[in-house]
């Protein structure tokens, strides 16, 4: 009987990872509609790119809405869950802290075609303000602790400071190509890594002097 049991449970099981797999592929097609053609962009086109039927996508997002939710809540645990293990693999905290301002610099300008839809009257989006904080502010918290190793100054920003800066800093992106954010974020972070006297916090990783 056990054995019958099992059989009858793993289709289920398949199904279930099935469905996360598809998921997972219509969240990364809608990404790469959003960013070239915006939010309104036909639900065909994510359909086409992630070669599946459109009654597919609206099977797993019956709206648009839950669509946005869903691509934004993807992108942020992308984001939390990068911070662990880039101070697992990289050579010192600096170069992981580095590589994920780049990746949290990715997600906010590739995110201002959504800026419009999140900041809606819709009731639907409100939680996601407090859902991003939830999830990155300790992942930056702990990313800053340990490349500035220990250090206690009172000019340091925190990690909701920090965030916050390199989001002002993203916000003017995309309205001329003279502008460079990700290379403003490089300049923030090396004037964060270098203590106010000129040296550096850590002698050979300060990004200011590689």
């Amino acid at each position: 009987m056990a054995s019958t049991d099992a059989r009858l449970r793993a289709p289920a099981r398949l199904k279930r990872a099935d469905a996360q797999r598809n998921e997972l592929a219509l969240l990364e097609a809608a990404a790469g509609v959003f960013v070239e053609s915006g939010v309104e962009a036909p639900v065909r086109s994510i359909a086409v790119r992630a070669g599946v039927s459109t009654p597919t996508i609206y099977r797993h997002f019956p709206t648009r809405a839950d669509l946005i939710v869903a691509l934004y809540r993807h992108q942020v645990e992308a984001l939390a869950e990068a911070g662990p293990v880039l101070l697992e693999e990289c050579n010192n905290a600096l170069d992981a802290l580095e590589q994920w301002v780049d990746l949290f610099v990715d997600f906010l300008v590739t995110k201002q075609g959504l800026a419009t839809v999140l900041q809606s009257q819709d009731p639907c989006y409100d939680p996601l303000h407090s859902y991003f904080l939830q999830r990155l502010e300790p992942v930056c918290a702990r990313l800053l602790t340990e490349s500035l190793m220990g250090r206690a100054g009172s000019a340091d920003p925190s990690a909701y400071e920090f965030m916050r800066g390199i989001g002002a800093i993203c916000a003017a992106s995309g309205r001329g190509t003279r502008y460079d954010a990700r290379r403003l974020s490089k300049l923030l972070l090396a004037g964060l890594c270098c203590s106010p006297e000129g040296d550096r916090t850590r002698s050979r990783d300060c990004p200011a002097r590689s």
